[in-house]
Protein backbone atom coordinates (compact mmCIF):
# COMPACT_ATOMS: atom_id res chain seq x y z
CA UNK A 1 0.00 0.00 0.00
CA UNK A 2 1.48 3.72 -1.47
CA UNK A 3 3.42 5.46 1.70
CA UNK A 4 1.70 4.17 4.62
CA UNK A 5 2.32 1.26 6.61
CA UNK A 6 0.34 -0.72 9.25
CA UNK A 7 -0.04 -0.75 12.99
CA UNK A 8 1.59 2.52 12.81
CA UNK A 9 1.08 5.28 16.01
CA UNK A 10 0.54 8.38 14.07
CA UNK A 11 1.19 11.71 15.48
CA UNK A 12 1.64 15.37 14.29
CA UNK A 13 3.99 17.92 16.07
CA UNK A 14 5.29 15.10 18.76
CA UNK A 15 8.26 15.50 20.94
CA UNK A 16 10.51 12.48 20.96
CA UNK A 17 9.58 11.24 24.36
CA UNK A 18 6.12 11.29 23.70
CA UNK A 19 6.33 9.46 20.02
CA UNK A 20 8.93 6.99 21.91
CA UNK A 21 6.44 6.43 25.07
CA UNK A 22 3.00 6.13 22.44
CA UNK A 23 4.88 3.57 20.30
CA UNK A 24 5.94 1.58 23.72
CA UNK A 25 2.34 1.61 24.64
CA UNK A 26 0.75 0.54 21.67
CA UNK A 27 3.96 -2.20 21.18
CA UNK A 28 4.75 -0.70 17.83
CA UNK A 29 8.13 0.73 16.78
CA UNK A 30 7.85 1.15 12.98
CA UNK A 31 10.69 1.01 10.34
CA UNK A 32 12.16 4.73 9.42
CA UNK A 33 11.82 4.93 5.35
CA UNK A 34 12.92 7.85 2.92
CA UNK A 35 10.44 10.65 3.30
CA UNK A 36 9.81 13.60 0.89
CA UNK A 37 11.56 17.04 0.74
CA UNK A 38 8.93 19.29 2.52
CA UNK A 39 9.37 17.85 6.28
CA UNK A 40 12.58 16.35 6.47
CA UNK A 41 13.11 13.81 9.47
CA UNK A 42 14.16 15.75 12.97
CA UNK A 43 13.73 19.27 10.79
CA UNK A 44 12.90 22.41 13.07
CA UNK A 45 10.83 24.98 11.81
CA UNK A 46 12.42 27.80 13.79
CA UNK A 47 10.00 30.98 13.06
CA UNK A 48 10.03 34.36 14.87
CA UNK A 49 7.44 35.94 17.59
CA UNK A 50 7.15 39.55 16.12
CA UNK A 51 4.01 40.03 17.84
CA UNK A 52 4.35 40.89 21.26
CA UNK A 53 0.71 40.21 21.63
CA UNK A 54 0.53 35.89 21.01
CA UNK A 55 1.21 34.20 24.18
CA UNK A 56 3.60 31.24 24.68
CA UNK A 57 2.48 27.95 24.14
CA UNK A 58 3.01 27.07 27.91
CA UNK A 59 1.10 29.25 29.14
CA UNK A 60 -2.08 27.84 31.70
CA UNK A 61 -4.43 30.00 30.34
CA UNK A 62 -4.64 29.21 27.03
CA UNK A 63 -7.54 27.94 24.49
CA UNK A 64 -7.19 27.37 20.64
CA UNK A 65 -7.75 30.16 18.15
CA UNK A 66 -11.78 30.65 17.67
CA UNK A 67 -12.84 30.08 14.43
CA UNK A 68 -14.27 33.48 14.20
CA UNK A 69 -11.18 35.35 15.32
CA UNK A 70 -8.93 33.69 12.19
CA UNK A 71 -7.93 35.76 9.54
CA UNK A 72 -8.66 35.07 5.56
CA UNK A 73 -5.04 35.75 4.82
CA UNK A 74 -3.86 34.61 1.21
CA UNK A 75 -0.86 32.35 0.63
CA UNK A 76 1.15 35.23 -0.60
CA UNK A 77 1.10 37.39 2.51
CA UNK A 78 3.73 36.84 5.17
CA UNK A 79 2.38 35.79 8.77
CA UNK A 80 3.52 38.39 11.54
CA UNK A 81 3.68 35.52 14.30
CA UNK A 82 4.16 31.72 14.05
CA UNK A 83 4.80 29.47 16.69
CA UNK A 84 8.46 27.92 17.30
CA UNK A 85 7.52 23.51 16.63
CA UNK A 86 9.33 20.80 16.59
CA UNK A 87 8.38 18.70 13.40
CA UNK A 88 9.45 15.35 12.84
CA UNK A 89 8.45 13.04 9.32
CA UNK A 90 5.63 10.71 10.26
CA UNK A 91 8.03 7.44 9.46
CA UNK A 92 5.36 5.86 7.39
CA UNK A 93 4.16 8.18 4.55
CA UNK A 94 6.59 9.11 1.43
CA UNK A 95 5.28 11.23 -1.35
CA UNK A 96 5.81 9.28 -5.11
CA UNK A 97 9.39 9.50 -6.29
CA UNK A 98 8.86 7.70 -9.52
CA UNK A 99 6.36 9.85 -11.36
CA UNK A 100 3.41 7.77 -10.34
CA UNK A 101 0.06 9.47 -8.64
CA UNK A 102 -0.45 9.65 -4.59
CA UNK A 103 -3.67 7.60 -3.90
CA UNK A 104 -3.07 7.47 -0.17
CA UNK A 105 -4.32 10.84 2.61
CA UNK A 106 -1.05 13.38 3.20
CA UNK A 107 -0.54 12.75 7.08
CA UNK A 108 1.19 16.59 7.86
CA UNK A 109 0.35 20.05 7.15
CA UNK A 110 3.23 21.77 5.74
CA UNK A 111 2.99 25.12 8.05
CA UNK A 112 2.71 25.17 12.05
CA UNK A 113 -0.78 25.13 12.89
CA UNK A 114 -1.80 28.45 14.97
CA UNK A 115 -0.70 29.70 18.44
CA UNK A 116 -3.02 29.90 21.19
CA UNK A 117 -5.01 33.07 23.15
CA UNK A 118 -5.15 33.50 26.78
CA UNK A 119 -8.25 33.06 27.90
CA UNK A 120 -9.17 36.20 30.09
CA UNK A 121 -9.88 35.92 33.61
CA UNK A 122 -13.94 35.74 33.33
CA UNK A 123 -13.18 32.97 30.41
CA UNK A 124 -11.35 31.13 32.68
CA UNK A 125 -14.45 31.88 35.51
CA UNK A 126 -16.89 30.53 33.06
CA UNK A 127 -14.60 27.66 31.83
CA UNK A 128 -14.08 26.34 35.31
CA UNK A 129 -17.94 26.78 35.55
CA UNK A 130 -18.54 24.27 32.52
CA UNK A 131 -16.08 22.24 33.52
CA UNK A 132 -17.19 21.24 37.13
CA UNK A 133 -20.80 20.88 35.96
CA UNK A 134 -20.00 18.41 33.23
CA UNK A 135 -17.51 16.45 35.77
CA UNK A 136 -20.42 15.70 37.21
CA UNK A 137 -22.18 13.85 34.97
CA UNK A 138 -22.51 10.31 35.42
CA UNK A 139 -25.50 9.19 33.23
CA UNK A 140 -27.00 11.09 30.02
CA UNK A 141 -30.29 10.50 28.06
CA UNK A 142 -29.90 7.99 25.18
CA UNK A 143 -31.52 10.48 22.88
CA UNK A 144 -32.63 14.33 22.46
CA UNK A 145 -36.50 12.52 23.11
CA UNK A 146 -38.41 14.51 26.29
CA UNK A 147 -37.88 12.00 29.04
CA UNK A 148 -35.63 9.26 27.65
CA UNK A 149 -33.44 7.11 29.41
CA UNK A 150 -30.68 7.95 31.08
CA UNK A 151 -27.25 5.82 30.04
CA UNK A 152 -24.02 5.96 31.88
CA UNK A 153 -21.20 7.84 30.29
CA UNK A 154 -18.68 6.42 28.29
CA UNK A 155 -14.90 6.68 28.61
CA UNK A 156 -15.20 7.55 24.75
CA UNK A 157 -17.47 10.57 25.60
CA UNK A 158 -15.45 11.60 28.66
CA UNK A 159 -12.36 11.62 26.36
CA UNK A 160 -14.40 13.92 24.22
CA UNK A 161 -14.83 16.51 26.70
CA UNK A 162 -11.68 17.87 26.48
CA UNK A 163 -11.10 21.62 27.48
CA UNK A 164 -10.78 22.77 24.19
CA UNK A 165 -14.22 21.16 23.68
CA UNK A 166 -15.62 22.84 26.15
CA UNK A 167 -13.96 26.23 24.98
CA UNK A 168 -15.73 25.73 21.19
CA UNK A 169 -19.14 25.71 22.72
CA UNK A 170 -18.34 28.09 24.91
CA UNK A 171 -17.73 30.37 22.25
CA UNK A 172 -20.09 29.23 19.89
CA UNK A 173 -22.99 30.15 23.05
CA UNK A 174 -21.20 33.44 23.46
CA UNK A 175 -19.88 32.47 26.91
CA UNK A 176 -23.02 31.56 27.87
CA UNK A 177 -22.77 29.04 30.74
CA UNK A 178 -25.97 27.15 31.07
CA UNK A 179 -26.23 27.40 27.36
CA UNK A 180 -22.96 25.75 26.60
CA UNK A 181 -23.69 23.12 29.13
CA UNK A 182 -27.59 22.23 27.47
CA UNK A 183 -25.79 22.03 24.06
CA UNK A 184 -22.90 19.53 25.47
CA UNK A 185 -25.62 17.78 26.51
CA UNK A 186 -27.87 17.78 23.22
CA UNK A 187 -24.66 16.95 20.87
CA UNK A 188 -23.74 13.85 23.58
CA UNK A 189 -27.42 12.56 23.35
CA UNK A 190 -27.48 13.04 19.11
CA UNK A 191 -24.57 11.64 18.65
CA UNK A 192 -25.80 8.52 21.03
CA UNK A 193 -29.33 8.53 19.14
CA UNK A 194 -27.95 9.54 15.59
CA UNK A 195 -25.58 6.27 16.13
CA UNK A 196 -22.33 8.96 15.21
CA UNK A 197 -19.91 6.24 17.17
CA UNK A 198 -21.12 3.40 15.31
CA UNK A 199 -20.67 4.14 11.43
CA UNK A 200 -17.64 2.03 10.07
CA UNK A 201 -15.76 2.05 7.05
CA UNK A 202 -17.53 -0.85 5.79
CA UNK A 203 -20.88 0.97 5.93
CA UNK A 204 -19.73 4.02 4.42
CA UNK A 205 -17.35 2.56 1.55
CA UNK A 206 -20.14 2.15 -0.84
CA UNK A 207 -21.10 6.25 -0.78
CA UNK A 208 -17.39 7.39 -1.00
CA UNK A 209 -16.29 4.91 -4.17
CA UNK A 210 -16.22 7.78 -6.73
CA UNK A 211 -14.39 9.89 -4.05
CA UNK A 212 -17.38 12.06 -3.73
CA UNK A 213 -15.34 13.18 -0.33
CA UNK A 214 -12.02 13.37 0.13
CA UNK A 215 -9.75 14.13 2.76
CA UNK A 216 -6.31 15.51 1.35
CA UNK A 217 -3.83 17.46 2.54
CA UNK A 218 -4.00 21.19 4.75
CA UNK A 219 -4.55 24.61 3.49
CA UNK A 220 -2.13 27.56 4.85
CA UNK A 221 -3.50 27.41 8.04
CA UNK A 222 -2.80 23.67 8.77
CA UNK A 223 -6.22 23.10 8.67
CA UNK A 224 -6.79 19.42 7.15
CA UNK A 225 -8.72 19.79 4.14
CA UNK A 226 -12.11 18.00 3.26
CA UNK A 227 -13.15 18.28 -0.48
CA UNK A 228 -16.94 17.47 -1.62
CA UNK A 229 -17.72 17.29 -4.80
CA UNK A 230 -21.41 16.25 -5.56
CA UNK A 231 -20.72 16.11 -9.15
CA UNK A 232 -19.47 12.51 -8.52
CA UNK A 233 -22.96 11.72 -6.72
CA UNK A 234 -23.01 7.58 -6.83
CA UNK A 235 -26.13 6.86 -4.98
CA UNK A 236 -29.78 7.54 -4.45
CA UNK A 237 -30.62 9.75 -1.43
CA UNK A 238 -30.97 8.06 1.90
CA UNK A 239 -29.85 8.41 5.65
CA UNK A 240 -26.52 6.86 4.43
CA UNK A 241 -25.34 10.05 2.54
CA UNK A 242 -25.92 12.32 5.80
CA UNK A 243 -23.98 8.94 7.66
CA UNK A 244 -21.87 9.62 5.05
CA UNK A 245 -20.90 13.25 6.13
CA UNK A 246 -21.15 12.87 9.45
CA UNK A 247 -18.28 9.83 9.42
CA UNK A 248 -16.04 12.27 7.40
CA UNK A 249 -16.26 15.29 9.54
CA UNK A 250 -15.51 12.98 12.23
CA UNK A 251 -12.48 11.37 10.14
CA UNK A 252 -11.30 15.29 9.54
CA UNK A 253 -10.61 15.76 13.06
CA UNK A 254 -9.03 12.79 13.14
CA UNK A 255 -6.53 14.39 11.12
CA UNK A 256 -6.01 17.17 12.52
CA UNK A 257 -2.28 18.36 13.86
CA UNK A 258 -2.21 18.70 17.49
CA UNK A 259 -2.75 22.56 17.84
CA UNK A 260 -5.29 22.85 15.03
CA UNK A 261 -9.42 22.32 15.74
CA UNK A 262 -10.50 23.62 12.31
CA UNK A 263 -11.54 22.23 8.88
CA UNK A 264 -11.20 23.46 5.41
CA UNK A 265 -13.98 22.47 3.52
CA UNK A 266 -13.44 22.44 -0.40
CA UNK A 267 -16.58 22.36 -2.35
CA UNK A 268 -16.69 21.89 -5.81
CA UNK A 269 -20.00 21.46 -7.91
CA UNK A 270 -18.53 20.99 -11.25
CA UNK A 271 -20.71 17.99 -13.15
CA UNK A 272 -23.43 18.72 -10.23
CA UNK A 273 -27.36 17.68 -11.67
CA UNK A 274 -30.90 19.35 -10.22
CA UNK A 275 -32.26 16.07 -9.39
CA UNK A 276 -29.24 15.23 -6.78
CA UNK A 277 -29.43 18.26 -4.98
CA UNK A 278 -30.93 17.64 -1.55
CA UNK A 279 -34.28 18.61 -0.31
CA UNK A 280 -34.95 21.69 2.09
CA UNK A 281 -34.91 19.42 4.65
CA UNK A 282 -31.77 17.39 4.03
CA UNK A 283 -30.11 20.87 3.91
CA UNK A 284 -31.58 21.81 6.86
CA UNK A 285 -29.96 18.03 8.75
CA UNK A 286 -26.78 18.99 7.79
CA UNK A 287 -26.56 22.21 8.83
CA UNK A 288 -27.60 20.97 12.13
CA UNK A 289 -24.72 18.84 11.64
CA UNK A 290 -22.28 21.27 11.50
CA UNK A 291 -23.56 24.30 13.07
CA UNK A 292 -25.22 22.16 16.29
CA UNK A 293 -22.72 19.45 16.81
CA UNK A 294 -19.68 20.54 15.65
CA UNK A 295 -19.55 24.16 16.64
CA UNK A 296 -16.10 26.33 15.96
CA UNK A 297 -14.91 23.48 13.96
CA UNK A 298 -15.70 24.97 10.31
CA UNK A 299 -12.06 27.16 9.35
CA UNK A 300 -13.14 28.54 5.69
CA UNK A 301 -15.48 27.34 3.41
CA UNK A 302 -14.63 27.37 -0.44
CA UNK A 303 -17.39 26.77 -2.78
CA UNK A 304 -16.59 27.03 -6.69
CA UNK A 305 -18.41 26.23 -9.91
CA UNK A 306 -21.66 26.41 -8.80
CA UNK A 307 -24.82 26.11 -11.45
CA UNK A 308 -27.55 28.70 -11.43
CA UNK A 309 -30.09 26.20 -9.44
CA UNK A 310 -26.93 25.60 -6.60
CA UNK A 311 -27.36 29.69 -6.43
CA UNK A 312 -31.22 29.44 -5.89
CA UNK A 313 -30.59 26.15 -3.34
CA UNK A 314 -28.12 28.49 -1.24
CA UNK A 315 -30.47 31.26 -1.14
CA UNK A 316 -33.42 29.21 -0.03
CA UNK A 317 -31.41 27.80 3.08
CA UNK A 318 -29.69 31.06 3.47
CA UNK A 319 -32.01 31.91 6.53
CA UNK A 320 -31.26 28.40 8.29
CA UNK A 321 -27.38 29.61 7.76
CA UNK A 322 -26.04 30.86 11.00
CA UNK A 323 -24.41 34.33 10.34
CA UNK A 324 -21.05 33.05 11.73
CA UNK A 325 -20.83 30.13 9.42
CA UNK A 326 -21.75 32.30 6.74
CA UNK A 327 -18.68 34.58 6.86
CA UNK A 328 -16.56 31.90 6.55
CA UNK A 329 -18.10 30.58 3.14
CA UNK A 330 -16.23 32.01 -0.16
CA UNK A 331 -17.79 31.84 -3.32
CA UNK A 332 -15.58 31.37 -6.33
CA UNK A 333 -12.20 31.94 -4.80
CA UNK A 334 -8.77 31.60 -5.86
CA UNK A 335 -8.23 28.04 -4.20
CA UNK A 336 -4.35 28.70 -4.39
CA UNK A 337 -4.47 31.83 -2.58
CA UNK A 338 -5.68 29.22 1.04
CA UNK A 339 -4.13 26.05 0.13
CA UNK A 340 -0.38 25.46 -0.93
CA UNK A 341 -0.32 24.69 -4.69
CA UNK A 342 1.74 21.82 -4.35
CA UNK A 343 -0.76 20.23 -1.70
CA UNK A 344 -3.55 21.46 -3.79
CA UNK A 345 -5.57 18.92 -6.02
CA UNK A 346 -4.80 19.36 -9.40
CA UNK A 347 -9.19 18.94 -10.31
CA UNK A 348 -9.12 22.10 -7.88
CA UNK A 349 -6.61 24.01 -10.12
CA UNK A 350 -3.83 22.85 -7.99
CA UNK A 351 -0.19 21.01 -8.42
CA UNK A 352 -0.85 17.90 -6.92
CA UNK A 353 -1.24 14.82 -8.78
CA UNK A 354 -3.48 12.84 -6.95
CA UNK A 355 -5.73 9.67 -7.99
CA UNK A 356 -8.51 8.62 -6.26
CA UNK A 357 -8.22 5.18 -6.03
CA UNK A 358 -11.01 3.65 -3.69
CA UNK A 359 -9.75 0.40 -2.77
CA UNK A 360 -6.51 1.85 -2.09
CA UNK A 361 -7.26 5.42 -0.90
CA UNK A 362 -10.38 3.55 2.09
CA UNK A 363 -7.61 1.60 3.59
CA UNK A 364 -4.85 4.34 3.66
CA UNK A 365 -7.91 6.33 5.42
CA UNK A 366 -9.18 3.92 7.45
CA UNK A 367 -5.34 2.45 9.06
CA UNK A 368 -4.41 6.53 9.74
CA UNK A 369 -7.62 7.37 11.35
CA UNK A 370 -7.58 4.60 13.75
CA UNK A 371 -4.08 4.36 14.19
CA UNK A 372 -4.33 8.25 15.35
CA UNK A 373 -7.51 7.63 17.81
CA UNK A 374 -5.93 4.58 19.29
CA UNK A 375 -3.18 6.54 20.21
CA UNK A 376 -5.11 9.54 21.47
CA UNK A 377 -7.08 6.92 23.74
CA UNK A 378 -3.36 5.79 25.00
CA UNK A 379 -2.46 8.96 25.83
CA UNK A 380 -5.68 9.98 27.43
CA UNK A 381 -5.81 7.00 29.92
CA UNK A 382 -2.13 7.37 30.64
CA UNK A 383 -2.91 10.90 31.63
CA UNK A 384 -5.62 9.56 34.15
CA UNK A 385 -8.84 9.91 32.12
CA UNK A 386 -9.72 13.30 32.94
CA UNK A 387 -12.46 15.58 31.42
CA UNK A 388 -10.80 18.85 30.54
CA UNK A 389 -7.77 17.47 29.05
CA UNK A 390 -6.12 19.19 27.16
CA UNK A 391 -6.20 18.47 22.92
CA UNK A 392 -2.53 19.82 22.29
CA UNK A 393 -1.26 16.66 24.53
CA UNK A 394 -4.04 14.02 23.31
CA UNK A 395 -2.83 14.74 19.95
CA UNK A 396 0.87 14.32 20.57
CA UNK A 397 2.05 18.14 20.80
CA UNK A 398 4.70 19.32 23.23
CA UNK A 399 2.27 20.07 25.97
CA UNK A 400 2.01 18.65 29.20
CA UNK A 401 -0.82 16.72 30.03
CA UNK A 402 -3.55 17.84 32.95
CA UNK A 403 -2.14 15.59 35.66
CA UNK A 404 1.30 16.98 35.10
CA UNK A 405 0.53 20.79 35.27
CA UNK A 406 -1.18 19.67 38.33
CA UNK A 407 2.19 18.01 39.96
CA UNK A 408 4.36 20.95 38.36
CA UNK A 409 1.65 22.90 40.85
CA UNK A 410 2.10 20.92 43.58
CA UNK A 411 6.05 20.17 43.54
CA UNK A 412 6.48 24.15 42.99
CA UNK A 413 4.63 25.36 45.52
CA UNK A 414 6.58 22.73 48.33
CA UNK A 415 3.05 20.70 48.69
CA UNK A 416 1.31 24.09 50.35
CA UNK A 417 -2.70 23.04 51.75
CA UNK A 418 -4.23 25.44 49.06
CA UNK A 419 -2.67 23.57 45.97
CA UNK A 420 -2.73 20.31 47.60
CA UNK A 421 -6.65 21.30 47.94
CA UNK A 422 -6.97 22.34 43.90
CA UNK A 423 -4.61 19.47 43.12
CA UNK A 424 -7.45 17.14 44.56
CA UNK A 425 -10.49 18.92 43.64
CA UNK A 426 -9.18 18.39 39.78
CA UNK A 427 -8.04 15.03 40.78
CA UNK A 428 -11.34 14.37 41.14
CA UNK A 429 -12.56 14.70 37.97
CA UNK A 430 -10.88 11.35 36.65
CA UNK A 431 -12.73 8.10 36.04
CA UNK A 432 -12.12 5.64 38.74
Amino acid sequence: MQGLTDKTTLHLLPTPQNMAQDRAAMGTAPPPVNGDNFLSEKSQLLTTATDTNTPLASSRAESFHSAESSQETPASSAKTTEVETLVEQDPTFSFPTDGSLLKVPIPHPQTPPPGFLKLTPEQESKYAQVLAKVSTWQTLPASTAKKAAQVPISDNERMWMTRECLLRYLRATKWNVPNSIARLQSTLSWRREYGADTFTFDYISPENETGKQVILGYDIDARPCLYLSPGKQNTDMSDRQIHHLCFMLDRTVDMMPAGQENACLIINFKGAKAGTMPTVGQARAVLNILQGHNPERLGRALISELPWYVNTFFKLISPFIDPVTREKMKFNPKTRDFVPPDRLWKQQDGDLNFEYDHKVYWKGLEELTTARRKAMKTRWERAGKKIGEYEMYIRGGDHPSLQQEIEAAVGASGGSSQVDVVAEAVGDLSVK
